[in-house]
């Protein structure tokens, strides 16, 4: 062992610092070394300096792992996460856990890995101002619990995590973390059968892991793009870039790369008619992945071998490798598991959202408090320097504070008028036919965009202004579960003009919805045939952007007479609180806000919807 190291060490055990970032900048080139990470977590060990003896087991866990000793490499983590527990080093532990995820997620044990992933990234957000280390592990976070969706195929799910995880890496300029995600982001879309796309994305992680001359990426990337070639019936180019690509992966040793490299290639030569070939390396991929335990791969393996035997005219040991396939599958995809990971999931997003929600009323508790405090001190003040000016500020600050709490007061029958019981229940008991009905698909299907909805309400509630964008978003989702209860049969289409940028223009939180849940109830409801609703945004000079909502309903008219014979009657309290709140959002304006309800009739006079469009000031 170099003297080198050995005098970094000692220097390292002596200054004892605790940040990783701090540890990684002395230790990280040489992390891959086991005997030096070795020396590093003895050494710290008896010199009782927890820090250094946590970070060493990790990355000696990392090395296991990155050779397929998944017992080994568990075993060292739960060691150094134990370590900085009882240290109390948040930011280790934080660590120790998204790798202890990572190598279950290798081995497709989706239950332990998504408990790891949730607990750091849990861990990792209860810091108010978060260290650049513990960034970085917020995004190895959401980047694992995307990949577990990705394994539960619920691709929409896991793109929008991986989303997230690649803007706050390039928030940080890590490349490999933008490599990673791209990487991920491709192979989602490739499940989701775009193929073009997911080829481009591989592409743009290539680049990235050859700009850090990255070995290990190089090989998933490679494998990848000739996965995306075979599908596309590029055989001869696969074979090529994977035939360039064994070497490296063998030299690695990671049984991880190693595998799906020889099953490809097997699937390759089986599409060239090449069958002796295409046996022994599919063979060789399904060893090496059975050894590595590594599920997923021998799972493919398998049904990839099955389509071999039965091109051969074997069909028992076609047949056998298929029931083999599919009880790994069903073994990776059980019900329980999806439901489980769904579950921790939607706890994880309400409690983050009632802790935000319980912080802000402390917050305003504290801020009233100081209010009251202030406003004393000033009073007195003022009667000793001036009594007519002492009225006037008592005056001016409680006209602020009654505005305040105006403003306050709309936020939370905002919230209210969302998240109503009659709309949750609805849903849920939608949700629950599916269910009894033994539709699993539709019912996971409805429950992510149910939960999806339900986290961006609270979400949004949080704050007064969101990009438009992510309010279309929100009412997409809302339209696809109110949709349900109307057996799918409104049509319900967003278009938005092309030279308006919908990330860029902020509006006052959930503002369409109680528009939207208008037209449903007081103008589809009771409509026969076809039922539209479409949303229309523009633009105009005059400084403005202008949402359209238009349905082809029973007119306001119908709709009044039926509501006058109801007995249960629907009140649009939240049109009322959405106008006070579009009037409080335009006083930042020059231009005020405005509403337009317009009866439409067709050629023979007869009500033929309602449109209702909303003039927004963007001056």
């Amino acid at each position: 062992m170099p003297d080198a190291f050995l005098e970094t060490v000692d220097s390292l055990v002596q200054a004892k610092p605790t940040g990783f970032s701090d540890i990684h900048r002395i230790l990280g080139p040489n992390r891959a070394d086991t005997l030096m990470m070795r020396h590093m977590a003895n050494t710290s060990a008896i010199n009782q300096y927890a820090a250094g003896q946590s970070y060493a087991l990790n990355e000696l866990g990392r090395a296991y792992r990155n050779i397929s000793r998944y017992i080994d490499a568990v075993t060292l983590h739960r060691e150094a996460q134990a370590v900085a527990e009882k240290a109390d080093n948040l930011e280790l532990r934080v660590y120790s856990l998204n790798n202890l995820g990572v190598v279950y997620r290798r081995i497709s044990s989706i239950r332990m890995a998504m408990d790891f992933h949730q607990r750091a990234l849990e861990l990792a957000q209860s810091v108010k101002n978060p260290s650049s280390s513990l960034k970085r592990s917020i995004n190895v976070s959401l980047n694992g619990i995307g990949n577990l969706y990705a394994m539960l195929e619920q691709h929409d799910e896991a793109i929008d995590y991986f989303e997230r995880s690649l803007q706050l890496e390039a928030e940080l300029g890590n490349t490999l973390g933008l490599a990673v995600n791209q990487q991920n982001i491709g192979k989602s879309l490739e499940d989701q059968g775009e193929l073009d796309q997911a080829l481009e994305r591989y592409q743009i992680s290539y680049a990235y892991n050859d700009e850090i001359d990255n070995d290990m990426g190089r090989v998933i990337c490679n494998t990848s793009i000739a996965r995306i070639y075979l599908k596309q019936n590029r055989t001869e180019q696969a074979i090529t870039l994977l035939d360039q690509t064994l070497p490296v992966a063998d030299h690695l040793g990671d049984g991880f790369l190693v595998a799906p490299v020889y099953i490809d290639l097997g699937w390759g030569q089986m599409q060239l008619g090449q069958y002796d070939k295409a046996e022994k390396n599919m063979l060789q991929g399904l060893e090496l992945a059975q050894n590595s335990d590594l599920r997923a791969s021998s799972a493919r393996a398998k049904h990839l071998l099955s389509q071999l035997f039965e091109k051969k005219g074997d069909f028992k040991k076609a047949l056998g490798f298929k029931v083999e396939a599919d009880s790994i599958e069903e073994e990776i995809l059980s019900e329980g598991t999806v439901r489980y990971v769904n579950d921790v999931l939607f706890r994880y997003n309400t409690q983050k959202a009632q802790n935000e929600m319980e912080l802000l009323a402390q917050e305003n508790k504290m801020y009233q408090m100081e209010l009251r405090t202030t406003r004393t001190t000033l009073l007195i003040s003022g009667i000793a320097l001036a009594l007519l000016a002492g009225i006037f500020y008592i005056l001016y600050r409680q006209y602020q504070l009654k505005n305040e709490k105006k403003v306050l007061t709309l936020e939370q029958s905002m919230l209210r008028s969302q998240m109503n019981p009659h709309f949750l229940f609805n849903s849920l008991n939608s949700i629950k036919l599916y269910i009894i009905n033994n539709e699993q698909k539709n019912a996971v299907h409805y429950l992510n965009k149910f939960s999806k909805l339900v986290r961006k309400i609270l979400e949004a509630s949080s704050v007064r202004e969101i990009p438009l964008a992510e309010e279309l978003e929100t009412v997409e989702l809302y339209m696809i579960i109110e949709n349900i209860r109307f057996s799918n049969e409104i049509n319900f289409n967003i278009h938005v003009d092309e030279h308006i940028d919908t990330h860029t223009v902020r509006i006052p939180s959930l503002i369409l919805q109680p528009f939207l849940e208008n037209a449903l109830w007081h103008g589809l409801s009771s409509k026969q045939g076809e039922k539209n609703i479409n949303v229309h945004l523009s633009s105009d000079r005059k400084g403005y952007i202008n949402i359209a909502i238009i349905d082809n309903g029973i007119g306001r008219t119908a709709a009044e007479k039926l509501k006058r014979n109801k007995v249960l009657k629907r009140n649009s309290v939240g049109i009322d609180i959405t106008r006070e709140r579009l009037a409080n959002f335009a006083k930042e304006y020059q231009n005020p806000f405005y509403l337009e309800i317009v009866d439409l009739y067709d050629d023979r006079g007869e009500a033929s919807g309602t449109k209702v469009v909303i003039h927004l000031p963007t001056t």
